[in-house]
Order: structure tokens, then C-alpha cells, then sequence
């Protein structure tokens, strides 16, 4: 898949609209009963872009950022301001923050999740594009040090450890993470009088999948 391992410039995306998309499949009954399913396994999040713009020289930026993406050809990275963090927002990222596997002795490389509970439900979100210097680990609560330890990949969110970790020990992460996105249209429309009045283009950003 085409993608540019670059970041939609955050100062754009704060106060952006946006967050994550469900499908479901809902089938009436006779009785009145539902029958309820989905073909997506992830969720996959939405935003627009255009609210985050607050002067002309933002414009040029985003149409700088567009043209260089090539409208929908090239993914890039987004930062959703409401969910970036492996913890909560107000804390700061900390080895023990999520827990993404355990060690079986022999397995090495782990992708980082993050999961997410409400009551009964537990769903477990892969991060695929975690940002660079952000990311702690721990096994069984003892901190590792990247590039001793373990080592990262960031274009895919794999954690993989000089030594398999032992088996059943607990494997944590914490981290700052980037969402995957492209823009959802091939063109931008953009009126300076307008925009002065108080009305923002529309540049919708859409979830790929890597």
C-alpha cells in the first residue's frame, strides 16, 4: 500500500471532527426481534480536516500537505487528539500501561494493542503506527530499554525482543500512537472570501487499513 510515514500537521488536526466508525448489520424479525452482526473486526475513524483551520496561511499548508499526498493516493499519519495515548489523557505513557501479550518462550516479536473496556465488553485495537521515542516496555513489571532489549518498528507497531520473553510472563507497553489515514476526496475547495467569514472547506480523512 502506498504511504508516507509523515504526520498531518498536528497544530491542523487539533479541533478537528472526528472518531471511530462501526458497521453493523441489523436484520428485522417478524417478532420484532433483531438479529445483529458485523463484518468489521476494527472500528474505522472518520474526521474532517477543514475544522481545524484558523487562518489563510493554515490553507496553504493543507493544500501543500494535499498536493503532496497526491489527494487520495498517498496514506499519511494522523493525531487524534481525543485518543493518542496508551493511558488516559491527562497521564503520561508508562511501561505498564497496556497489556499486549504473554511470553510463551519462544515468541519474540508482539504487536502493540490497546484495549479498550466498558463493563463485559473488551475490545483490543492493534496500533499499527506508534510514534518514535514515545514507546516503554515492561516484562513481568521490569522496565526495557529500546535498542537494548527490544527493538521497534514504527511503520507497523511490532515489538520484537532481543530474548523471547519467558513463558507466562505478562508483556506491557505504553506509548504515543498516530492513526493511518488518507484523504476521502480528490479535490479541495477552498474560498478565501468565505473562509473569512467564518466558513471552513470540507477535507475528509478516512482510516486504512496497514
Amino acid at each position: 500500500m502506498s504511504f508516507h510515514e509523515i504526520r498531518f500537521p498536528a497544530d491542523l488536526s487539533f479541533g478537528a471532527l472526528g472518531g471511530p466508525e462501526r458497521r453493523t448489520d441489523i436484520v428485522a424479525l417478524t417478532s420484532g426481534h433483531e438479529e445483529r452482526n458485523t463484518p468489521w473486526a476494527h472500528a474505522r475513524r472518520r474526521y474532517d480536516a477543514g475544522l481545524g483551520l484558523r487562518s489563510l496561511d493554515d490553507i496553504e499548508a493543507l493544500v501543500a500537505f494535499f498536493e503532496a499526498r497526491r489527494g487520495q493516493l498517498f496514506g499519511f499519519r494522523w493525531k487524534d487528539w481525543s485518543d493518542y495515548k496508551s493511558c488516559k489523557p491527562s497521564r503520561k505513557p508508562g511501561g505498564e500501561d497496556q497489556v499486549i501479550a504473554r511470553g510463551d518462550g519462544e515468541t519474540r516479536s508482539f504487536q502493540l494493542v490497546k484495549t479498550y473496556r466498558s463493563g463485559p465488553g473488551v475490545y483490543a485495537r492493534p496500533i499499527t503506527k506508534p510514534v518514535a521515542g514515545t514507546v516503554t516496555a515492561a516484562v513481568q513489571n521490569v522496565e526495557q530499554r529500546e535498542g537494548v532489549h527490544f527493538d521497534l518498528d514504527i511503520t507497523t507497531g511490532i515489538l520484537t525482543f532481543r530474548e523471547p520473553p519467558l513463558a507466562g510472563v505478562e508483556i506491557t507497553a505504553g506509548y504515543e500512537f498516530d492513526v493511518p489515514v488518507r484523504f476521502d476526496t480528490d479535490r479541495i475547495m477552498v474560498s478565501v472570501a468565505s473562509f473569512q467569514a467564518g466558513q471552513v472547506p470540507d477535507v475528509p480523512v478516512v482510516e486504512v487499513r496497514v
